[in-house]
């Protein structure tokens, strides 16, 4: 099947995993492809899963309002660790911390960002995974120019801290390591691990045998082009 599947659907595949297994518990996906992802992993294998208008409202499948999300149990929500967000990041390091406020010395930046935003809470208090369109040394720092989200090295035993996995155009990344240094846990097919270290600012954690992401299935195929996302929005964050 590899030869017919788009690299954008290789993403949406590898998004939709961050939300296996984790039960009743809202998915916060920001991005096109990630938002795809939710949607795929709540119509196969995470029924569970909670999406929501981006406002205040529960939603099923077809759009249709499943129930009222206040904001103050939208907070309750946060704060125990009952949520999955899927942020972009601007900078990410070897240890998870992300960026989106500045870039350069925080005293007098070379450019101005989205600033902390919920980053900060976000990650201590819920899973957080990352999606990164365009994978390069500029994203993939050795040390972020501001901490927004937190990563492990900063985390303190956060009792809600983790970071499932970073999704990339050219592959996934987790931290299952003993210092929970970032880890290519698979690549995209059509990319090579070389690619993806010349495309790093930092020294990756490589296993001997890196799988490839893997396939969707038939039925899987068929819900991303037909039903999921007809207008192939997909590949205008990821160039296919």
């Amino acid at each position: 099947m590899s030869g017919s599947v788009t690299r954008s659907e290789y993403c949406v595949i590898a998004c939709a995993e961050a939300w296996r297994d984790n039960g009743e518990v809202l998915a916060s996906p920001m991005g096109i492809v990630p938002s795809l992802g939710a949607r795929l992993a709540r119509r196969t294998f995470s029924p569970d899963l909670l999406l929501t208008d981006g406002e205040a409202m529960l939603v099923g499948l077809d759009g249709t309002v499943e129930g009222w999300l206040p904001y103050r149990r939208h907070l309750t929500m946060v704060t125990g660790g009952r949520r999955h967000v899927m942020m972009g990041a601007s900078q990410i390091d070897r240890y998870g911390n992300q960026n989106i406020s500045c870039i350069g010395d925080w005293a007098r930046p070379a450019r101005q960002l989205l600033g902390v935003r919920g980053a900060p809470v976000n990650t201590l208090n819920n899973r957080v995974s990352y999606w990164v369109p365009r994978h390069s040394p500029r994203v993939f720092v050795e040390k972020v120019d501001m901490i927004s989200g937190v990563g492990y090295d900063h985390a303190n035993g956060a009792r809600f801290h983790r970071i499932p996995r970073v999704v990339s155009n050219l592959g996934v990344f987790d931290f299952a390591t003993p210092d929970h240094s970032m880890r290519l846990a698979s690549v995209h097919p059509g990319v090579t691990v070389a690619q993806i270290r010349e495309a790093t600012g930092f020294g990756l954690v490589v296993d001997d045998d890196v799988p490839y992401t893997r396939e969707p299935t038939a039925a899987e195929l068929t819900l991303i082009r037909e039903v999921i996302d007809p207008g192939g929005t997909r590949s205008r964050e990821v160039g296919d």
